[in-house]
C-alpha cells in the first residue's frame, strides 16, 4: 500500500489528517448536543465536508489518506462514513466518551449508539446498520450491548481503527497467511504468454464486477507462484498466500474467516494466492469448507493445484502450466550462468570457452527438466561446490546441484540407492554387458539426437529410456542399476510397491502419477522391482476388481510413454508382464544365472582390496552353482567369521558361511559343489 520512502512523511500527514476529520466531527456532535439543551431544532451539520485544513493536507499527501481510501474501497456513503469515524474517535480522543455520556443523559454509556448517529449525523439512513450493509457486513464495526439495535453499543474492529491511523499490521485472524515479496523475475515466454491470457481475462471481467477465480494445474509450485505474481503485479495488486490446511472448518468460524480474508485483501489491494496441492479430495469436510470459501469470494483469486479439483461448484477457469520447453531451459540457464562467470572471474577460476560451454548446457537441459527457479538455485549452489579445496568443473559443479534440485520431491516417496559400483564390478556376459553400455549410450546422448538432430521436433513422447531386466533373482539385476546410475552420474531410486499399490479405487494411479512427475526432473533413474505385481497382464473384465486392475494397467502405459526420464523395470518372470509394455521397452536384456566361469570372476572381485584373504581358489569356489546375490552375503558372512576369530578369509571360513546360506534357503549342498575347498 504504502511508497516505503515516503511511508513516514505519508503516516504523519495521514494522522493529521485524521486528527482533524476527529475534531470536525466533534464540532457536529457537540453542536448536536449544544440544541438539545436550548430545545432548538436539530439540523445536523455535515462533517464530511472538505473544509480548508482537509484539502490542504491531502494536497502534500503521495496517496489519499487511508480514510478516503477505506470509504471507496468499501463503498461507504457518508452516513456510513460519519458512523466509522465516530467509533475509532471513541478509541483515541478521550473528549467522545464524555460527549456520548452526557448525550445519553449520564447513563454510562460512552460508546456512540445507532440511534444517536441517526439523531446527529446529516444523512442518515437506516440501513446503515443493516446485516448486508458495508458496516456490519465486511466487520468493520462490530455491536455490543443494548436492549434494542438502537441502544447497542457500537466498537470499531481493531483492525481497522490501526488502519484508519496508518499503522501498518495484520488482522488477528489471518496470521496464517503469508505476503510474498514483489516479483521481480523474467517469465519465460511461455509462462508470460499464459500471464498476458490472465491478466486479459481479469481486464475484460473487471468492468463487469464478476472476476473469475483462476486455476492453475501444474507440478512446479514456484513456476505457478511466479505467474501469479506478475498477473497481479500488472494490476499493482500484491499476493496473499494461504494454503488450504488453514480454511477453518467449524460452519461459524468459517463464515467469519471468509469475510475477514476478502475485506483485507480489499482493504490493503491484495490478491489472494489459495494453495491446494495437496489437499485430500476424500475429505469432505475439507472440500466443504473449500467450496463454501471459493463461492463466496469476490476478490482477485488463483488457485493452484497439482490435478484439476473435483466437486467444486463454482466455475472456475483452468490453465495447465507446462514445464519450460527445452529452449527455454537453455536461455535460462544461459542467463543464469552468464551471472555465475562474473563470480567465477571474480574467484580466477577456469571459465570454458564459449562452445564448450554452450555444450554443457545443453547436456544439463537433455538431461534436467528444471524449472527456472530450480536452475537459478542450481547456477548459486554450484558457486559453493566451485569455492571448495577439491574444486569440480563447471559442469560437474552444475550437474551436482541439478541432481540436489531434482531430489526433494522424489525423497518422500521412494528410496534413494547410493551405488558406487563401475564397470569392473560386473560380471556378465558380452551381449548383456553391450545391452548395458547401449542403454548408457542412449542416456548421455539425449542432448544430440533429439534436440540437435530434431528427433524432439516431431514429438515429444515416447522419449524417455525404458529398459526391462528380467531373470532369477540374485543374478545382477538391481547392481546393474547402480552400475548404470553411477556411470551416468544420476540418482537410483528404487519404487516400494507396497507402497504404492493400495486397494482403494484410484489410489494406486495416484501415488504413480505422484512418483513420475516428481520423477520429472530428470535427474534420476527409477527402478521398479518385482515390476510384474503392477505391470501384469490385462484380464478378462468379469467384476469392478478385473476393471479397476485393468485401468491401472492402461494408466500406467500412457504414462510410461510420455515419461522423459529412465525407467528401468525388473522381474523374475518376464512372461507375467502385459504385451503392451513390451513394445514400450525400449531395452529387454535377459539376467541368467551365471555358470562357472562367470561364477569365478565374480569371487576374484568380490572381496575389496582392503580384506585380507588367503588360499582361496576361485576355480574351486566357482563350483558352488549358486548367483551372484548369494556369492556376495556368503563372502560378506565370511568376512565376519574371519574377522571375528582375527584371521584372513580362507576357505573354510567360506564353508562355513556357504552352509549357513543354504540352511537359510532351504537347499542342500552337495559335495560335488564343495569337493576340494578344505
Amino acid at each position: 500500500m504504502y511508497n516505503s520512502n515516503h511511508f513516514e512523511d505519508w503516516y504523519e500527514s495521514n494522522r493529521n489528517y485524521f486528527l482533524a476529520v476527529i475534531n470536525q466531527l466533534h464540532t457536529v456532535i457537540q453542536s448536536y448536543i449544544n440544541q438539545l439543551e436550548n430545545n432548538s431544532k436539530i439540523e445536523p451539520n455535515n462533517p464530511n465536508q472538505d473544509i480548508p485544513e482537509l484539502i490542504k493536507l491531502k494536497a502534500v499527501m503521495l496517496q489519499p489518506p487511508a480514510l478516503e481510501q477505506l470509504c471507496q474501497r468499501f463503498k461507504l456513503s457518508e452516513f456510513e462514513r460519519s458512523i466509522l469515524v465516530f467509533c475509532a474517535a471513541i478509541e483515541i480522543d478521550l473528549r467522545f466518551s464524555e460527549l456520548c455520556v452526557e448525550v445519553h443523559s449520564g447513563n454510562s454509556q460512552y460508546h456512540p449508539t445507532f440511534g444517536l448517529a441517526l439523531s446527529a449525523l446529516p444523512n442518515a439512513h437506516w440501513s446503515a446498520l443493516a446485516p448486508d450493509g458495508a458496516l456490519r457486513y465486511w466487520k468493520l464495526i462490530d455491536l455490543g450491548s443494548g436492549s434494542t439495535l438502537t441502544s447497542t453499543s457500537l466498537h470499531i474492529d481493531e483492525r481497522i481503527l490501526h488502519y484508519l491511523i496508518g499503522v501498518k499490521t495484520i488482522d488477528s485472524l489471518l496470521t496464517e497467511i503469508t505476503e510474498l515479496p514483489s516479483y521481480t523475475q523474467r517469465l519465460i515466454p511461455s509462462h508470460q504468454c499464459l500471464a498476458d491470457t490472465i491478466k486479459a481475462l481479469w481486464e475484460l471481467n473487471s468492468f463487469q464486477n464478476s472476476l473469475p477465480i483462476i486455476q492453475l494445474c501444474g507440478s512446479e509450485m514456484e513456476d505457478k507462484t511466479d505467474i501469479a505474481q506478475a498477473v497481479c503485479q500488472h494490476f499493482n495488486l500484491q499476493v496473499n498466500l494461504l494454503n488450504c490446511h488453514r480454511i477453518p472448518l467449524k460452519p461459524n468460524e468459517l463464515e467469519t474467516f471468509i469475510r475477514r480474508l476478502e475485506r483485507e485483501c480489499i482493504l490493503e489491494g491484495r490478491a489472494l494466492l489459495l494453495i491446494c496441492e495437496d489437499i485430500d479430495r476424500s475429505d469432505k469436510l475439507q472440500l466443504a469448507s473449500l467450496n463454501q470459501l471459493l463461492e463466496e469470494l469476490e476478490c482477485f483469486a488463483i488457485v493452484t493445484t497439482l490435478f484439476p479439483l473435483q466437486g467444486i461448484k463454482r466455475q472456475m477457469i483452468r490453465f495447465d502450466v507446462p514445464k519450460p520447453l527445452p529452449q527455454e531451459q537453455l536461455i535460462t540457464w544461459e542467463t543464469s550462468v552468464d551471472e555465475l562467470k562474473i563470480q567465477l572471474h571474480e574467484q580466477e577460476k577456469y571459465i570454458p570457452d564459449s562452445n564448450k560451454l554452450l555444450q554443457d548446457l545443453q547436456e544439463l537441459t537433455s538431461q534436467f527438466q528444471l524449472s527456472t527457479s530450480m536452475i537459478r538455485r542450481a547456477c548459486a549452489a554450484a558457486v559453493g561446490q566451485l569455492t571448495m579445496p577439491s574444486t569440480p568443473s563447471l559442469k560437474q559443479a552444475l550437474w551436482q546441484s541439478c541432481r540436489v534440485q531434482a531430489r526433494p520431491g522424489l525423497d518422500e516417496l521412494a528410496e534413494r540407492i547410493e551405488s558406487k559400483l563401475s564397470w569392473e564390478d560386473l560380471v556378465l556376459p558380452p551381449l548383456q554387458k553391450g545391452i548395458l553400455k547401449e542403454i548408457s549410450a542412449h542416456v548421455r546422448q539425449k542432448a544430440k539426437v533429439y534436440e540437435k538432430w530434431g528427433f524432439a521436433s516431431k514429438s515429444r513422447r515416447g522419449l524417455g529410456i525404458t529398459a526391462l531386466f528380467s531373470g532369477p533373482s540374485g543374478t545382477g539385476k538391481t547392481l546393474a542399476a547402480g552400475v548404470l546410475a553411477n556411470e551416468l552420474n544420476l540418482d537410483l531410486y528404487k519404487i516400494e510397491l507396497s507402497a504404492v499399490v493400495s486397494k482403494y479405487i484410484g489410489e494406486t494411479e495416484k501415488n504413480l502419477q505422484q512418483i513420475f512427475n516428481a520423477a520429472e526432473s530428470g535427474g534420476v533413474i527409477l527402478l521398479f522391482d518385482e515390476a510384474d505385481s503392477i505391470f501384469g497382464k490385462r484380464s478378462e473384465v468379469k467384476d469392478s476388481k478385473d476393471r479397476n486392475a485393468n485401468l491401472e494397467v492402461s494408466y500406467l502405459l500412457q504414462r510410461m510413454e510420455s515419461y522423459p526420464g529412465m525407467a528401468i523395470l525388473t522381474t523374475n518372470l518376464q512372461s507375467n508382464l502385459d504385451p503392451a509394455f513390451m513394445r514400450r521397452l525400449r531395452f529387454v536384456t535377459q539376467f541368467s544365472l551365471p555358470d562357472a566361469a562367470h561364477r569365478a570372476e565374480i569371487w576374484r572381485r568380490i572381496f575389496p582390496p582392503d580384506t585380507p584373504t588367503e588360499g582361496l581358489n576361485f576355480e574351486r569356489l566357482a563350483q558352488l552353482n549358486a548367483p551372484g546375490g548369494n556369492i556376495r552375503i556368503i563372502a560378506l558372512n565370511s568376512a565376519f567369521m574371519a574377522a571375528d576369530v582375527e584371521e584372513p578369509v580362507q576357505m573354510k571360513h567360506i564353508l562355513k558361511a556357504t552352509q549357513t546360506e543354504y540352511e537359510k534357503l532351504g537347499k542342500s549342498l552337495t559335495s560335488i559343489e564343495i569337493a576340494g575347498w578344505i
